[in-house]
């Protein structure tokens, strides 16, 4: 476990005007004479607030330029966070007020676990968009913890990956210590913005007591056949020597150096996920995920129904040979309409359908599909490319001989690698026999409707031209699935095909041509070539430690450059043996974390069976759509296997699942110049033809109606976008800098109000501004005003006093909504909620302690670190994250105000709103006091007052001296 916890410079240099009560932290040194900083003032509103600089930036730059202080202007805050959030950091950390029991939970509570997907700590560190879910998974564990549930939050690090390997090869230095040092800045900003994990269960995929499990679930798996090796195609580039994964290679040749890269066959270990795709499928239906990441599994396993037919080859003298091509299709029903086959450029049968005439043809394509993934390949708007192999196949329905062509649309791992081809009814196929002159027969027509022969038909429909008595059998008029059920049921007593469920889903290529990775846990032996699996008790087979991770140029992995680890012997025979030189691939770690994270320290279980039954499965799992398949479909996969074994007691590991939106970079507004440099505006002709962007600062730019302009001269409109933070961009934003300047519950509040979570969202320094002046009119409201040298006073403005039923009512409403909208994951408008208080609570005389301690409370998923604060303040010894969450009393829900109309003489002139009860006496007192009514009744001699509760209150002035209607 990595446990070395590093806390920014800044937070070891804090004001002692912090401690405002006593609470036991770990050791530090104070000064009792620290000296005056500058002092600053800016006016708000209607309260002017003065603070000083505490010298937090000077101090850092101080270390940052060996000691020599270059002071920077002061820095006004609306409240003291800076002295407030390292505070309540470190105090969380002494006392691990988040740490969840190991073994002496109460089991009897409800349980909770809310968990993020874990980052690949990456070299750049965090930028804002990372804290989105995280932030959310903290208000959840935050608010549940606070309603009494035992709560599982934890944090750890997928740290296996490409890119500490390819820096590792680039400078030499060991993916480990790039890793290790990764990690140590990734948990000091997360640390930073006050998340509640239990830190004590940390984890990384690197260590050998968390990858020894892993490798413990690989032995399983090849006990039951469902790990096993075949030659699969890898992108191989000869010139760099070395295997590349899929994201290294980008249109057919390396990102790094940029040359060539081929498809080649190599020994993979794979997984038989395609065993489990019938219960993959059918268990999703039971799950609370988006329904579009359940369409995007069911499409990604793509069960079809439909029947293997075969088609015979036929020799130069039209005769039947004795080979066959067994093709897949879901449409049976259109057999009479199969004019040509199609086989993949590596289909097995390939040499033997070559004719000598069209061998270069064939090769010279088999070759430039090597070059090609499988997703280019299979691309849609990508036209489709084939070459005529010279051989023919007999169509089994009608007799007749057809045309096989091959192409690199066709995969070999997808179903049997040949299809056969209709271009009436399938527009791929279509546009392919257009393209190549290949007959096209209509065999399906629309029931009752015209048909469009200028396109492919690929619907349903009644069957024609399909009979052919020769071989018994006769579909015409027969509906599309009567039709297809026919055929399957004549192929079956023929012999000529089957019934045949499919997948699109395919095994799961399970080794990497690496070295950082967990090693795979099998031996050779040297004499036989045996696959031996490692006994369990010899696990966890340890990365061995490599000064040269480069590529070894021959396509074996640089693990085979460990050559005294390779050179083994088998333990129960002493016969000698190789080891395994591949490692696995990074999605093995990240497949079962979350049941680690149950039991993070037992070194002779993967999990224990009482915790595993009582914290599963996850009930919440946030993390980014791009982890909506692959990664979601593998854990599922390994969990069914676990289920299927008896480790785990749930069928599926996550029962919610929710995909935070992007945050996007501000909104860049660019400008077009022409060849002559001149502006000209983005909706201009000229803007189609040769011209020059410019990046146009925002303080440069106006709206008008919906779009930017430039403020010097209008009539230039600017195109404005938000694009995805990127280095490249230069827009990342640093949390860092954010939490520096704003403190780090003002970025948590922001990126909650930004807009519901799911949608993708545009980052505004403006709107942080926003929320930040939010929580200064919060602190205001319950600390005070500033004194004369930048300080608070200890304690709060609260009054022990008896709220007002009007207090009562807004409180509790706002409960209401804040509970509501938690519990619905709309954070955003549960911090609207939360501002319509404040900006109620602002309007009263005295704040009730009651009503104070009850808002705090609810504030303090959101704004920890204030909310701890404040409660301290309020005189509270303990934390509040155990205190129980306000709930909303109905009473006060109820609405019993009325709006009541106001007449002066009989001319209505504004309403009140009254509460239903209201006097004659109260409801003129509430019209005296409104701003729009009091003009026309200060100074006022009322002659009499007619009131009729709930319906209108009618006030008769004294004519004599009456100044109504002077405005």
């Amino acid at each position: 476990m990595l446990h070395t916890h590093h806390l920014q410079p800044h937070l070891l240099f804090l004001s002692p005007h912090s401690h405002t009560v006593s609470f036991p932290f770990p050791s530090r040194t104070t000064t009792s004479h620290s000296p005056r900083f500058p002092v600053t003032s800016i006016r708000r509103g209607s309260f002017s607030l003065r603070f000083r600089n505490r010298g937090r930036a000077s101090v850092t730059n101080a270390v940052a330029n060996g000691g020599t202080e270059h002071q920077k202007q002061p820095v006004n805050r609306a409240y003291p966070f800076n002295e407030i959030e390292p505070k309540w950091q470190r105090f969380w950390e002494h006392n691990r007020t988040f740490r969840t029991p190991d073994d002496d939970i109460d089991t009897t509570k409800p349980k909770y676990y809310v968990l993020d997907m874990f980052p690949y700590p990456s070299g750049a560190g965090l930028h804002v968009g990372h804290p989105l879910g995280y932030t959310a998974t903290d208000i959840l564990a935050r608010y549940k913890r606070m309603q009494g549930y035992n709560v599982l939050h934890p944090m750890g690090w997928d740290a296996f990956g490409l890119p500490a390997e390819q820096y590792a090869i680039e400078t030499g230095t060991h993916p480990k210590l790039t890793t290790v040092r990764n990690i140590n800045r990734f948990r000091t900003q997360l640390k930073s913005l006050g998340f509640s994990y239990d830190w004590d269960r940390e984890i990384s995929t690197i260590e050998p007591d968390y990858y020894k499990w892993t490798q413990w679930i690989f032995l399983q798996l090849l006990k039951r056949g469902l790990a096993y090796q075949a030659e699969v195609p890898v992108n191989w580039c000869p010139a760099l020597g070395t295997v590349l994964a899929n994201e290294e290679v980008i249109d057919g040749v390396s990102e790094r150096g940029g040359h060539p890269v081929i498809r080649k066959p190599m020994r993979q270990w794979m997984l038989k996920i395609t065993a489990y795709a019938d219960r993959l499928l059918e268990d999703l239906d039971d799950l609370d995920w988006p329904e579009s990441v359940k369409e995007m599994q069911r499409n990604w396993i793509g069960r079809s129904e439909g029947a293997e037919m075969e088609f015979c080859i036929l020799d130069s003298d039209g005769k039947d040979k004795d080979i066959k091509i067994i093709v897949y299709t879901t449409r049976p029903d259109t057999i009479f309409g199969a004019t040509y086959l199609v086989v993949a450029p590596e289909h097995p049968l390939m040499p033997s359908l070559v004719s000598i005439a069209q061998s270069k043809h064939v090769e010279d394509y088999v070759d430039l599909a090597t070059r090609k993934s499988d997703l280019e390949r299979t691309e849609l708007q990508k036209e489709k490319t084939g070459v005529f192999t010279g051989s023919y196949a007999k169509n089994p329905a009608n007799g007749e001989a057809i045309p096989i062509w091959v192409a690199d649309y066709v995969l070999g791992g997808y179903g049997t690698g040949a299809i056969m081809a209709v271009p009436a009814h399938d527009s791929r196929d279509y546009d392919f026999a257009l393209k190549y002159d290949i007959p096209i027969c209509w065999v399906v027509m629309p029931d009752g409707k015209s048909v469009d022969f200028g396109k492919a038909f690929i619907g349903e429909g009644i069957n024609v031209n399909s009979s052919n008595t020769l071989v018994g059998l006769d579909i015409n008029g027969l509906s599309s699935k009567e039709a297809a059920l026919t055929v399957i049921e004549w192929a079956e007593k023929c012999g000529k095909g089957k019934r045949k469920v499919n997948y699109k889903l395919r095994d799961w290529l399970f080794a990497r041509q690496r070295y950082w990775g967990e090693p795979i846990p099998v031996i050779f032996m040297n004499d036989s070539g045996e696959t031996v699996p490692l006994c369990e008790t010899d696990l966890p087979l340890i990365l061995p430690e490599l000064d040269d991770f480069s590529p070894s140029g021959t396509g074996e992995p640089p693990l085979s450059k460990a050559v005294s680890w390779v050179k083994t012997v088998d333990g129960l025979s002493g016969r000698p043996a190789t080891r395994e030189t591949n490692t696995m691939p990074q999605w093995a770690g990240s497949c079962w974390y979350y049941l680690r994270f149950m039991d993070p320290h037992n070194s002779k279980e993967l999990v224990g069976k009482a915790k595993e039954s009582y914290w599963g499965p996850v009930d919440v799992y946030v993390g980014g759509a791009e982890h909506a398949v692959l990664h979601l479909l593998y854990a599922r996969f390994w969990h069914k296997v676990l289920f299927d074994i008896g480790v785990v007691s749930t069928k599926e590991p996550f029962q919610c699942v929710i995909n935070q939106g992007i945050i996007l970079g501000e909104v860049q507004y660019m400008a077009y110049r022409d060849q002559d440099g001149n502006l000209i505006s983005a909706d201009s002709p000229d803007c189609l033809n040769e011209r020059k962007l410019e990046i146009i600062p925002a303080e440069k730019v106006m709206k008008s109606g919906d779009s930017f302009v430039l403020k010097e001269n209008p009539n230039i409109r600017l195109h404005a976008r938000a694009h995805k933070m990127s280095k490249s961009r230069g827009n990342v934003v640093n949390p860092d800098d954010v939490v520096s300047e704003y403190g780090a519950d003002s970025l948590r509040l922001y990126e909650m109000f930004m807009g519901p979570l799911r949608d993708s969202k545009t980052w505004s320094t403006s709107g942080i501004e926003g929320v930040h002046r939010f929580l200064g009119r919060t602190w205001r409201l319950i600390v005070g005003s500033p004194l004369p040298d930048g300080t608070f006073k200890d304690g709060t403005v609260s009054v022990d006093e008896e709220p007002t039923l009007e207090q009562l009512r807004c409180l509790h409403k706002c409960i209401a909504k804040v509970t509501e909208e938690i519990e619905a994951t709309r954070f955003n408008t549960g911090i609207s909620a939360m501002m319509e208080f404040l900006n109620a609570a602002y309007k009263w005389d005295k704040h009730p302690r009651s009503v104070i301690e009850a808002f705090v409370l609810l504030l303090s998923p959101y704004a920890p670190h204030m909310a701890e604060e404040l409660w301290s303040r309020l005189g509270h010894k303990k934390s509040l994250a155990y205190v129980s969450f306000p709930k909303a009393n109905p009473t006060y829900l109820k609405d019993s105000t009325v709006v009541l109309p106001v007449q002066i003489n009989g001319k209505t002139r504004g309403t009140i709103e009254v509460e239903e009860t209201c006097t004659e006496e109260e409801a003129f007192v509430l019209a005296s006091r409104d701003e729009k009514l009091s003009k026309y009744l200060d100074g006022q001699s009322v002659k009499k007052r007619i009131y009729v509760p709930g319906k209108i209150l009618n006030v008769v002035l004294d004519r004599k001296n009456s100044k109504v209607g002077v405005q």
